[in-house]
């Protein structure tokens, strides 16, 4: 039964797959290159079906036949399918106007970090872009689907990507992003220009007329029907119970209500003010509060200015950590992650090394408004999206190799690798690589962000506020820039609700199981041993975690 559980795993990877090409494409996987995702409610439907058979096979297949690992696979699939599939079941494409991470936000993305290696990738490139065009339109009338259940996006949202997208139709066709795509190394100046104008077609032919049909679907039918002010949240929406219930359970994996998390998220912004307040005379002179708050908010000497600086402050930050990974780390990856500015996308964000060595992971650091960043805000990021955050969780389980399915190695659980991030700035501090007290007050906002995402995010999604009542509670309880507060609730809105729980509950949950660990082991608790164990199987659900660690601390 072993064997037919490995079958089974990796059938679902092949799945996922064909199901995902650009994911693929990203990890080195070109034989889906020509083609994007098919956003229809038909192949929802169809995907649907699968995942729930997936898990059914899953769990049709006796426990006591299997080893431990093989058990364990078949714990994170079942998850992983059945999540996926009540997720997709809340139909989030109807109201999906997202002026942060939309499709067309990775047009700019996207092209420059999609590797194409030779003649063949770059001809299936040209489809792709006209695949493009083809994803666009399957949205637009998902959309429109949504104006019929009366299943709205929030009037912002749309008015946003409105905007976005009369500025894509606006560019040259040659400033298109969509061909800043990578260039074959050995194409000669001829094959390139050629190369460059088949895409340019596609571009013009295709991509650019579905994004006008877009932008007007947007504008006449969608805008006037959108949410209002003041009825943004996923509680505005008919079903928003049902939806937000599905989302928590993705997100976090644990058995959570909305209730419960909004006053851990209370407690946390209690518990934060305190230590704010210890570190703050040191610092800044001062342990009042809402004077911490300000300087650090609008302190013009405290915050960036240019691009570069903020590259060389995460580059530093990294050389630290990667002087020390080795006494905290027994499982070190072999792929490096450098850092890249971008203009467009989240304030910061990671991108996985590829399978195939083409491409070191990468730490994307937004730079539109440089003084946007905080100097403190700089180093506690880096430590969060790359080093080591998400770089050591997402390449240690990429080179597990042939020791789990290959669907294991690439999976995010999102409670897993966030609740890791977070939980990796404060290790950070424990290993001593902040490089003043000014960058371990950077970790003390990063908190902030996290735990009053817990409070926000209920709060929008279960209890009924507002978004400018969510702008309004960041804006009194944290640090954070005007700015990045409004982007932060735009992305709790438009991108996927209830994601934001993920970070500060999977911290915690980790902390609490090193802490049992601790107390259960004495001297023979080992820090190395703990992330050796909590990293080197890749991603799981936290209640799968949680016994793997008592698992560990019991035999070690």
């Amino acid at each position: 039964m072993t064997s037919d559980l490995r079958s089974l795993a990796d059938e679902y990877h092949e799945y996922d797959m064909e199901q995902n090409p650009t994911t693929a494409h990203m990890y080195g996987d070109y034989r889906y290159a020509d083609r994007m995702e098919d956003a229809s409610r038909s192949h929802e439907d169809e995907n649907i079906a699968r995942l729930r058979e997936f898990g059914a096979r899953a769990r049709a297949i006796a426990t006591a036949t299997l080893t431990p690992e093989d058990a364990l696979t078949r714990e994170v699939l079942i998850f992983e399918v059945e999540s996926k599939a009540d997720l997709e079941e809340t139909r989030q494409a109807e109201f999906a106007a997202d002026p942060i991470f939309g499709l067309h936000i990775y047009a700019q993305l996207l092209p420059p970090m999609l590797s194409v290696p030779d003649a063949d990738v770059a001809a299936a490139m040209v489809e792709k872009w006209k695949s493009y065009a083809g994803t666009i339109d399957q949205m637009t009338e998902r959309l429109r689907e949504g104006v019929a259940a009366g299943r709205t996006p929030a009037e912002f949202a749309v008015e946003a990507v409105i905007g976005q997208l009369d500025d894509w139709l606006a560019l040259p066709i040659e400033q298109d992003p969509l061909l800043m795509t990578q260039v074959p190394p050995d194409f000669t100046d001829e094959q390139t220009a050629d190369w460059k104008e088949g895409l340019a077609g596609a571009v013009r032919d295709s991509v650019r007329p579905a994004v006008e049909r877009q932008r007007d679907v947007l504008r006449d039918e969608v805008l006037p029907e959108s949410r209002p002010v003041g009825s943004e949240g996923l509680s505005f929406l008919p079903d928003g119970d049902f939806v937000y219930s599905r989302a928590i359970h993705r997100y976090t994996t644990l058995p959570l209500q909305a209730g419960e998390i909004h006053q851990i998220g209370l407690q946390q912004i209690e518990r934060l003010a305190d230590e704010y307040r210890e570190l703050g005379p040191e610092v800044l002179g001062t342990d009042d509060l809402y004077e911490i708050f300000a300087k650090l908010r609008d302190d013009p000497e405290l915050h960036h200015t240019s691009g570069a600086d903020i590259v060389k402050a995460s580059e530093d930050a990294f050389a630290r950590a990667r002087e020390e990974m080795p006494d905290w780390f027994g499982k070190l990856p072999k792929a490096d992650c450098i850092v890249q500015e971008t203009q467009s996308g989240a304030q910061a964000f990671y991108y996985p090394a590829a399978d195939d060595g083409s491409r070191p992971g990468i730490f994307f650091m937004n730079t539109a408004d440089p003084t946007s960043w905080g100097i403190h805000e700089v180093e506690s990021t880096a430590f969060h999206e790359g080093i080591p955050g998400h770089h050591l969780q997402a390449s240690i389980a990429q080179e597990l190799g042939d020791a789990v399915p290959d669907f294991r190695r690439h999976l995010h659980i999102v409670a897993y690798g966030e609740g890791w991030a977070l939980y990796s700035e404060r290790v950070s501090d424990e290993m001593g690589i902040y490089g003043s007290p000014l960058g371990r007050m950077g970790m003390l906002v990063g908190d902030s962000m996290r735990a009053g995402r817990l409070v926000v995010d209920t709060g929008m999604h279960a209890l009924g506020w507002s978004r400018q009542q969510a702008i309004n509670y960041l804006a009194e309880n944290t640090p954070m820039s005007t700015y990045t507060i409004t982007e932060e609730i735009d992305r709790y809105i438009a991108s996927m609700p209830g994601q934001a729980l993920s970070y500060m509950i999977g911290r915690l949950e980790i902390e609490r199981m090193r802490r049992e660990a601790e107390d259960a082991m004495g001297d023979r608790f080992d820090i190395k041993e703990f992330h050796d164990t909590v990293l080197g199987s890749g991603a799981v659900p936290l209640e799968t975690l949680d016994r793997m660690v008592s698992e560990w601390a019991a035999s070690a």
